[in-house]
């Protein structure tokens, strides 16, 4: 028993990324912690989300490079994709990258229950399968987010669906798929299936893909998307999923708009949920939003004194590093000594559509809102290495800038390798780099990337120019 008279000093539900740090780091600091996962340790990143998935954008940027290979000189033979061996490979990867989190988890003292936890009360965990009821002072929600899907009354055959879960255990590549959705999940999947010679055909309510991200981006985006065969139908919604048996694409989707595209696999990639249902946070008094989200201060503090939520539950920011950072604060504030909150404002982020997305900082839209006056730079043309090759591609970079200081509050790029350069990209605009600094900043030659410190226009819209 722990000093405090329960049998944890922290309880923790969910073994994601977020949850993990936390408990390894109030282990550290001499806590007993125990950590409860009913699915596999390492939560959606590892196991079901950003790992998995960059291993499929890898193998379907082959078939562009095979071509591209080509185009220089390069003697490739007919390709063939062995898609079993490649999802093999993939799953081993992902099996063992789990057992090192466990490992890391049992070498910090942390105990491990591989099953689902509920709260019973503020103080008090279950502990499903065994039946095992569990005491703790201080428990952390980290249970992540799941895919949502609407009910089979709102759209009838919804059950012949998949999500992002179930997307990456096919076991053979789809001939025609259709993907529900316009945010990044459903836009990296349209280029992950198109690039590996899948038909595929991505169906958005909107008018543009990415809502939320900066207008340059999401056109940019919306175009790419094209270019790379993806058949793209916006402003419509799916209406019923219509199951056929003896056809070679059992699945007929019938749209909103009157239209119907046929597939042997269809994705919902429509949003997600944070996974509170069945938690017990009614029990515990943990007070949720409108959405499921469990509410949390900037100390990640819920309704409760002694319970805390970390990661995409929250409904905050819902990036890994965002969720390891604010489980590492929690762990440092409430076992370490060392109090901190993680700051949410400026968090760079990528999107691993082809090519990428890199962002940090406000939108256009969102900078003109908070700022009034501001300058754009950006630009659109097409990288030095496209000059060979007979399939073009253009790549865009963007600086939003406040008029009244010159600092620059918004970065935006669409280019291959986007992610890599917006890590460091980030950190200029977290230090609050002006566009004076940016362009002191000396360009290396040639690359892409060069363009961000050689922005010397600025940008003026059609309807001022005039």
């Amino acid at each position: 028993m722990a000093e405090s008279g329960y049998d944890y000093d922290l309880f923790v539900i969910g073994a994601g990324s977020g949850g993990v740090r936390a408990a390894r780091i109030a282990a550290q600091a001499g806590a007993r912690v125990a950590i409860a996962e009913e699915f596999r340790i390492g939560g959606t990143c590892v196991i079901r989300g950003c790992v998995p998935k960059k291993y499929m954008v890898y193998a379907s940027d082959y078939g562009r490079k095979l071509d591209e290979a080509r185009d220089y000189g390069w003697d490739v033979g007919e390709p063939d994709f062995d898609f079993p061996k490649f999802m093999t490979k993939m799953h081993n990867e992902v099996d063992r990258l789990s057992g090192i989190y466990l490992r890391n988890l049992a070498n910090a003292g942390v105990d491990v229950f591989e099953e689902r936890a509920e709260m019973q009360d503020d103080h008090t965990v279950l502990i499903k399968e065994s039946g095992k009821t569990i005491s703790a002072d201080k428990i952390l929600i980290a249970t992540g987010g799941t895919p949502w899907r609407p009910a089979p009354e709102e759209l009838p055959g919804v059950e012949h669906t998949i999500t992002s879960n179930e997307i990456f255990h096919l076991e053979e590549l789809p001939k025609q798929i259709v993907i529900g959705g316009g945010g990044y999940i459903a836009c990296e999947f349209a280029h992950i299936f198109a690039g590996l010679g899948v038909e595929t055909c991505l169906v958005y309510r909107g008018d543009t893909v990415l809502n939320g991200f900066d207008w340059d981006v999401r056109t940019a985006v919306h175009d790419g998307l094209t270019d790379a065969g993806v058949r793209v139908i916006t402003q419509a919604v799916f209406d019923k999923i219509e199951k056929r048996d003896g056809e070679e694409c059992p699945y007929k989707v019938h749209l909103s708009n009157g239209t119907t595209v046929n597939a042997d696999v269809v994705v919902m990639a429509v949003g997600r949920r944070a996974a509170t249902e069945g938690l017990g946070c009614d029990k515990a008094g943990v007070k949720l939003s409108e959405r499921g989200a469990v509410i949390v201060d900037e100390k990640s503090q819920t309704s409760v004194p002694n319970i805390y939520a970390v990661g995409d539950v929250t409904d905050r920011i819902a990036l890994t590093p965002v969720a390891i950072r604010e489980g590492h604060s929690f762990a440092d504030t409430v076992f370490g000594g060392n109090e901190w909150s993680f700051d949410h404002d400026d968090v760079p982020s990528a999107v691993f559509t082809q090519p990428e997305v890199g962002t940090v900082g406000m939108t256009e839209a969102e900078a003109r809102k908070a700022y009034g006056d501001v300058d754009i730079y950006k630009t659109n043309f097409g990288p030095m290495k496209i000059a060979l090759l007979e399939k073009k591609e253009r790549v865009m970079f963007k600086l939003v800038v406040r008029q009244d200081d010159q600092r620059v509050v918004g970065v935006h790029i669409v280019s291959p390798d986007a992610g890599e350069m917006i890590q460091m990209l980030g950190i200029a605009v977290k230090m609050g780099a002006t566009k004076a600094q940016f362009d002191a900043t000396c360009a290396v030659h040639p690359t892409v990337a060069e363009e961000i410190v050689t922005l010397r226009q600025k940008w003026v819209p059609e309807t001022e120019s005039a």
